[in-house]
């Protein structure tokens, strides 16, 4: 296949020629919208770090949420930010269950998906039962498969623990079996690293830690075969869709456990993944579109069948447009 004989611009000189040898499709199908709940009426609160997204009361949620599946995006995650914080977590089983009511009431084929962690509902921030200073991995257990469940009860499709405690998948698929949600999937945050791109999810999910870090918990970003060992736990435990995350600067790590496990395999696309396209896109130095639609292309090249990112109804949008004009 040399030059001359072989030219491999021949199948570039049209839109049409670039379509139909195209190796990777993109659609609004691969979608999941993350959304941030709280209580009130009528809210929409901006998030400073994260422009274009909102913190939501429940009747704005619901709007939000039917303009997104409107647009073609079939799933949304919830996230809770609670008027009030203890060290039980105990506001886990309070606003996110209220949602998932909501939304399967007004939108019964849009797929809910509810995140299982702690750290928004702890006073102190972390992911779990701090006892001594330290984050206590089996007394927190407990506490996430009973968050799992009262989620699932309020009708949740998915649940999602993102803590990283050793074990969780295990403890939620007992929980749920024996609550009788045995459909239930679970998809696991599998291989959560501790990452420098979280920063402005802190304020959108008001869970920034009061001391330390999560670095005792959270994956070492210098640490790609351990992923593959957490992927390979959780798989073992039930997760029925494992997950990477982030999702940008991870993309060996997506290919790998493709390739390894062939298991369903979401990204998340993150807060500071978002924030720093739209910040360079609103200084003109980026195309924000273009950026976006190139990254989330990424992400499917590279293995991802689901992609949790805050452009989800844009890039929806952007790919109708595109389909229409083609």
């Amino acid at each position: 296949m040399n030059f001359p004989l072989y030219r491999s611009r021949r199948l570039r000189q049209s839109a049409a020629l670039r379509a139909l040898v195209s190796e990777t499709e993109l659609s609004a199908r691969h979608l999941v919208l993350p959304l941030f709940v709280r209580e009130g009426r009528r809210l929409r609160r901006p998030i400073g770090a994260m422009p274009g997204q909102f913190q939501l009361s429940v009747d704005e949620l619901v709007k939000e949420a039917a303009d997104a599946f409107a647009a073609g995006v079939p799933a949304v995650i919830l996230f809770g930010v609670p008027d009030r914080k203890d060290e039980r977590a105990s506001g886990a089983l309070g606003i996110v269950p209220k949602a998932a009511r909501a939304l399967k009431r007004e939108l019964p084929e849009l797929i809910v998906i509810a995140d299982v962690c702690l750290c928004e509902y702890m006073s102190h921030g972390h992911c779990g039962v701090v006892r001594g200073g330290r984050v206590d991995n089996d007394a927190t257990l407990p506490l996430l498969a009973k968050a799992a469940v009262a989620y699932a009860d309020a009708g949740a499709d998915i649940v999602a623990p993102s803590d990283m405690m050793d074990g969780r998948v295990a403890a939620i698929r007992a929980a749920l079996d024996r609550a009788g949600h045995r459909e239930t999937p679970i998809m696991s945050y599998a291989a959560k690293f501790a990452s420098a791109f979280y920063g402005p999810f802190r304020e959108a999910a008001e869970s920034a830690p009061k001391f330390g870090d999560r670095r005792s918990y959270q994956m070492d970003c210098a640490n790609g075969d351990e992923a593959l060992r957490e992927v390979a736990l959780d798989i073992a435990e039930g997760a029925d869709i494992v997950m990477v995350k982030p999702a940008l600067a991870y993309l060996d790590l997506v290919r790998r456990v493709k390739q390894r496990f062939g298991h369903p395999l979401a990204v998340y696309n993150v807060s500071g993944e978002y924030s720093m396209v739209r910040a360079a896109a609103a200084n003109g130095w980026l195309d924000e579109k273009a950026v976006a639609l190139e990254m989330m292309t990424a992400f499917r090249r590279a293995g991802a069948d689901i992609i949790l990112t805050y452009w989800a109804k844009d890039v929806a949008r952007w790919l109708a447009t595109l389909t229409a004009a083609s």
